[in-house]
């Protein structure tokens, strides 16, 4: 019988969906970051039931225990305090997502609309979002969410707010290019000779032609943010201790360098493997939607 060769689904029969699945899956690191990120959900999640010391998340002291090195009872050591480091770690996983599920569900939007608005009507809108945009792009990042967040409370609540406060420029200058190029087409202009009003056409018939270019651009995002949250908590301005925060375990542990290497090295890891799974993803999205970088 003679060897049949497979063909890959390149049929113009294919559903659009469907294409764009099969050039997710045979991207190799886009399914890698995936399962990254599933990991990571699981634990954070799943984090009370996971971690062998849970109550080591809190203010909890064991002098008999400190800076004990990575065995088998404790797989990433402990730290000063003789608090379980791998515990620590996935609840730091935690306090890390729900960062950047507080960030980028205010600043996405937010971004989007005003980059929608700007991008359709112009004009004087146009120019004052334009402006307010360019203005706050112009203040250095980690300077102003430093001068946000020495003015509030260092909370996870306040973290969110400093780099909200950033995060929806970069939204919305995407947004506004992608829709002023979309305003002029024919189809929209069609659409405004049959009666449809703004609204309809901002939501319906633009909004839709963006979707690709926000999903990859928030799934990039969303490692930044995690990197800005752990910079600000290794300054001293993010999560108040004692909860676990990647960025705060790491500046605890560095005054123990070179001695007590795996208090710096086993939160750091973590923020890596975090961040490299959404780059991964991010990556295979763009594959996958097409979207030209």
């Amino acid at each position: 019988m003679a060897d049949m060769k497979m063909l890959e689904p390149t049929d113009r029969g294919l559903s659009a969906g469907y294409m764009m699945w099969y050039r997710f899956s045979r991207n190799p690191a886009a399914v890698m970051g995936s399962l990254i990120l599933l990991s990571v959900l699981v634990l954070a999640v799943f984090a009370p039931w996971l971690t062998p010391y849970p109550k080591h998340i809190g203010a909890v002291v064991d002098f008999r225990a400190r800076h004990m090195p990575p065995d088998l009872e404790h797989w990433f050591g402990t730290d000063k305090a003789g608090r379980d480091i791998f515990s620590r770690t996935i609840f730091g996983l935690r306090v890390s997502l729900l960062l950047v599920i507080g960030v980028l569900g205010i600043s996405v939007p937010v971004g989007t609309v005003l980059g929608l608005i700007a991008g359709y009507f112009g004009g004087w809108t146009e120019k004052l979002i334009s402006g307010l945009t360019n203005v706050m792009l112009a203040m250095p990042p980690l300077v102003m969410a430093l001068a946000v967040s020495n003015l509030l409370e260092p909370t996870l609540t306040n973290a969110m707010i400093a780099i909200t406060l950033l995060w929806w420029t970069w939204h919305a200058r995407l947004i506004y290019s992608v829709s002023k190029s979309i305003a002029s087409e024919d189809y929209i202009e069609a659409a405004r000779l049959a009666g449809a009003g703004p609204l309809h056409i901002l939501f319906r018939e633009i909004l839709p032609n963006c979707v690709s270019v926000i999903s990859v651009k928030t799934t990039l995002d969303a490692a930044f943010v995690i990197l800005f949250g752990a910079t600000l908590s290794f300054l001293g301005f993010g999560v108040k201790p004692p909860t676990p925060d990647l960025g705060s375990m790491v500046a605890d542990g560095r005054q123990f360098m070179p001695d007590f290497w795996w208090e710096v090295l086993c939160p750091g890891a973590a923020v890596l493997y975090v961040t490299l799974g959404f780059n991964l993803l991010g990556d295979g999205l763009r594959d996958m939607f097409d979207v030209e970088s």
